[in-house]
């Protein structure tokens, strides 16, 4: 048994598609079937099911696959240990990022990408349950999103600072000179909002949710910079974390003060996998962040509630 058909098989129950899999991995459908066969060969029973229509794990398929997944990550980890010994920080680093998180990391990415620019920074902007998701996937190596409602045994979350729920508006707006708006004020202003799944709108829905208040929603978008941009030039209003604005020109946060959302909900976190290894580029990514003007920001709007 080799690493590679286990990587091999791994593709192939991820799709169960030959087809599919054979032009993911680079390689020819035939040289993928004749690479399974020797791996069933080895343990003597099948692990597919094939017939003219699909192709389905069989029970000892199923058996290998979170072993097989458990030891493609371990022989990963070799190499990444072995790499950076040599070379200190190097390789790709790859970070989850919700909407509400973008601007905050802003600052970092430049100053990382400044101090280390042979690493490769990959940065994914999603929803909290698409992120998570991947990490689980060994497919980022952490995700900076709010703390989930529910705790996954399989993550650890490190709390940066807590959010409030704030109305977001330009400078000139006639909120703009607010300290502080209430969920009820709110109905008067056209809104523009995130999508729902984003965690920002599940928030703002918690927050309405025993109240039968009406409001103007008018627009709805999952695109930081086009959002951003409309309520700098408009009018409108939406409804996101105060730190989304932290370092946006342009821009004013208006907390809502009668919201009643549990703390937790509105914890920024850095989520990482459990016993997984962590980079070398990792350790100092989060270490810049933490020392970052932005975080830093955070803690200084925290301690003056």
């Amino acid at each position: 048994m080799e690493l590679r058909q286990l990587k091999y098989f791994v593709r192939l129950a991820e799709t169960l598609n030959f087809s599919q899999a054979a032009k993911d991995l680079f390689i020819t459908q035939s040289t993928l079937s004749h690479q399974i066969m020797q791996l069933e060969n080895e343990f003597q029973q099948p692990l597919f099911l094939r017939n003219s229509h699909e192709v389905s794990l069989t029970e000892a398929g199923q058996t290998l696959l979170p072993l097989a997944k458990e030891t493609l990550m371990s022989a990963d980890n070799c190499m990444l240990r072995l790499d950076e010994l040599k070379n200190l920080v190097g390789g790709e680093l790859n970070i989850g990022v919700t909407f509400s998180f973008a601007s905050i990391m802003a600052e970092t990415v430049t100053a990382f990408l400044r101090k280390y620019p042979h690493v490769k920074m990959n940065v994914t902007q999603s929803t909290m349950a698409e992120l998570i998701t991947q990490l689980e996937n060994h497919e980022l190596d952490f995700v900076l999103a709010f703390r989930p409602t529910v705790a996954n045994p399989k993550i650890e979350s490190r709390v940066l600072f807590h959010h409030r729920l704030a109305a977001i508006v330009n400078e000139n707006h006639a909120l703009a000179s607010r300290n502080s708006i209430t969920l009820e004020e709110l109905q008067r202003y056209d809104l523009a909002l995130t999508r729902r799944g984003t965690q920002a709108r599940s928030a703002f829905r918690h927050a309405i949710a025993d109240h039968d208040y009406q409001y103007k929603i008018k627009v709805e978008m999952n695109t930081v910079y086009l959002l951003f941009r409309l309520v700098r030039e408009s009018n409108y209003v939406t409804i996101l974390s105060e730190s989304t604005v932290v370092g946006e020109h342009g821009l004013k946060a208006i907390p809502i003060v009668d919201t009643d959302i549990p703390e937790k909900e509105m914890q920024g976190c850095i989520h990482m996998l459990k016993n997984a290894y962590v980079k070398n580029s990792t350790k100092e990514f989060v270490k810049m962040l933490v020392e970052s003007t932005s975080v830093l920001r955070m803690d200084i709007i925290q301690d003056n509630r």
